[in-house]
């Protein structure tokens, strides 16, 4: 059953609290950690929902203003707020809707909808059957690249993938040294460089070890303090022409790392790193510290790039594969379960 089904359902009473049946353990323990990591999102955007549905009994223009500037100040981002608004008053007319019960309902339905129509679904890492596949993790300092690396690199060894490091990011005082740690632990080689040299040297001599002995995954941490976004360019787009010649496969990903505490930042530099490379998917830390989840819609609807990872706590199993429907059903459930306003 279909997220927009079960939203129906839940209305109508057939089902007096949705609840995701399965048997299987391991989904349940998923859920449990999207349900966790989402908790201070899902606590803020209902709060501002709730508050907005309980103060009004019509349906008029100052409601659509006042329920735009409540999803722009849950992190949904302008333009995703606007077509969202736009959608609710034409199915609110379209249904004769008058009731702020069934207007509730409308807004989640029409929420649902929109980003299930928006955006790029792909959130499998790309695998080669011949030759390593080669994974460029861009982004600022700061937003946890290099432990998204470390924690990939774990997940991947686990699957029983044969994976390789390389410390790209030869910038940053203690970079090398932090994914050395990450590889220590994890019992997996990294290629590494002296501080400030070349990083395209590191990413060389890491395609060819990765190609001699055969790796699945070679991960290439990137640095974070590039000043401008030629500059950005010009360092991705040599590393690309090395690994494109070094290696049959060329690059498979390029994923830029975000901070979601940083809500409408993080979009901002998503389009920033966008324009000056071509970003396969993101990698969205922190979520689990952030009340600014929302902005994933405002990433959906703005930009065709699609979340691959986020980040709902601290240990590497954490990092989990972005999957939409469990998203969107952990950030909207105590809107659908709590239903009884002005009903």
């Amino acid at each position: 059953m279909g997220l927009l089904d079960r939203i129906k359902r839940a209305f109508t009473g057939e089902d007096k609290v949705i609840k995701n049946q399965t048997p299987d353990q391991e989904e349940k323990l998923v859920l449990e950690k999207y349900d966790k990591g989402l908790e201070n999102t899902r606590q803020s955007f209902g709060e501002k929902i709730s508050q907005l549905f309980t103060g009004w009994r019509e349906i008029d223009d100052s409601f659509y203003d006042e329920l735009e500037e409540c999803l722009i100040s849950a992190d949904v981002g302008f333009d995703m707020t606007l077509a969202l608004s736009d959608a609710i008053r034409q199915a609110v007319e379209d249904q004769n809707v008058y009731k702020i019960e069934d207007v509730k309902r409308v807004m989640l339905e029409e929420m649902v909808a929109i980003y299930e129509k928006e955006g790029n679904d792909s959130v499998a890492l790309t695998e080669n059957s011949d030759g390593p596949s080669v994974i460029l993790f861009v982004g600022v300092n700061g937003v946890g690249k290099t432990t998204s690396v470390g924690k990939i690199a774990y997940q991947l060894k686990n699957a029983g993938k044969k994976v390789l490091l390389a410390a790209g990011d030869t910038f940053r005082a203690g970079a090398t040294e932090q994914l050395t740690v990450w590889a220590d632990r994890l019992g997996i080689p990294v290629v590494t460089g002296q501080e400030k040299s070349d990083p395209a040297s590191v990413v060389f001599d890491a395609v060819k070890l990765a190609n001699q002995e055969h790796y699945d995954y070679l991960l290439v941490d990137t640095a974070g303090r590039l000043h401008s976004k030629a500059n950005l360019m010009n360092e991705l787009a040599k590393m690309k022409r090395i690994i494109e010649r070094e290696n049959p496969n060329g690059v498979q990903e390029v994923l830029l790392v975000l901070d979601a505490t940083t809500g409408q930042n993080a979009l901002t530099q998503a389009k920033q790193f966008n324009d000056a490379t071509e970003i396969t998917g993101l990698v969205l830390t922190k979520l689990d510290g952030t009340a600014k989840g929302g902005v994933i819609l405002s990433i959906r609807y703005e930009l065709d790039i699609p979340v691959k990872f986020i980040g709902l706590g601290e240990q590497a199993t954490d990092l989990q594969p972005f999957d939409a429907e469990k998203y969107m059903y952990s950030l909207i459930k105590d809107l659908i379960e709590n239903k009884d306003i002005n009903a």
